[in-house]
């Protein structure tokens, strides 16, 4: 009897949570029909809200009732890395700043369509001018295969360093040695089709066409059977250190 209260316990803890003010959504109500999800990859740029119009799509918890000053920092992906859902429509994707200085400014903001069905990435990208208080933004859609293969694993590579020439993305399987190119090269602000590969782990490297030197890497990637997966770059690529936050990198996030 016990569990069973406590049980009850968490789901009116649930429902009361969808009512905050700083709730996303309602999570009583059907699925919307198109999801996004949200990157803050706009190097120096300060933690934002990202909205869909007037429709707030990542928040911070707040236990005050007041909305929090901590937003979505650079390098960070929105809501934990989840899809936020919408209504299909034409919307103005933002990033708002969060903090109290310029509250809900949008440094960035980019007119699109999200149609029914779909999922999206949005980034801002490149470099944040402090001065205007503007970053780009750009967006790709998420086109994943709808049907589940648990023998292979999906993975794509998404280009957001604007003083970096179109690059591909390498991938070394660590058991078998064996090297795999995904696709041709790709430019600032796209996205290479999503391509499969065995489960295992991985070093990645980026290259520029007709190179042999990695411009990126990172070692030790799992990729499972079944799941879909983004490797995002970042960064300014000038940079040399292996430590600095704006360095060169290689995000991974899981789409599904």
């Amino acid at each position: 009897m016990t569990r069973y209260r406590a049980l009850a316990a968490l789901l009116l803890t649930v429902v009361f949570s969808a009512c905050e003010k700083n709730a996303v959504q309602e999570i009583t109500a059907p699925e919307p029909g198109a999801r996004v999800k949200f990157f803050n990859f706009s190097v120096g740029a300060p933690a934002v809200n990202f909205y869909a119009g007037t429709n707030k799509m990542t928040a911070i918890s707040s236990t005050t009732g007041v909305e929090s000053t901590n937003g979505v920092a650079y390098g960070a992906v929105g809501s934990g890395g989840f899809y936020g859902g919408i209504e299909p429509g034409a919307y103005d994707l933002s990033g708002r700043i969060a903090a109290t200085v310029d509250k809900d400014l949008a440094i960035a903001t980019l007119p699109s369509t999200l149609e029914d069905g779909k999922a999206y990435s949005y980034y801002l990208s490149g470099f944040y001018d402090g001065v205007a208080k503007s970053s780009s933004s750009f967006i790709v859609e998420d086109n994943f295969p709808a049907v589940f293969d648990f023998t292979v694993a999906q993975v794509r590579f998404v280009h957001a360093i604007s003083n970096a020439a179109p690059m591909a993305l390498i991938v070394t399987n660590t058991t078998t040695s064996e090297v795999d190119t995904l696709g041709t090269e790709v430019a600032y602000q796209a996205a290479g089709a999503f391509v499969s590969l065995p489960p295992g782990r991985y070093n990645l490297a980026t290259r520029y066409a007709g190179g042999v030197t990695n411009v990126i890497a990172r070692t030790n990637v799992d990729f499972v059977g079944g799941r879909t997966y983004t490797i995002g770059a970042r960064g300014d690529i000038t940079v040399v250190s292996t430590t600095a936050t704006n360095r060169p990198f290689l995000d991974f996030t899981a789409n599904r």
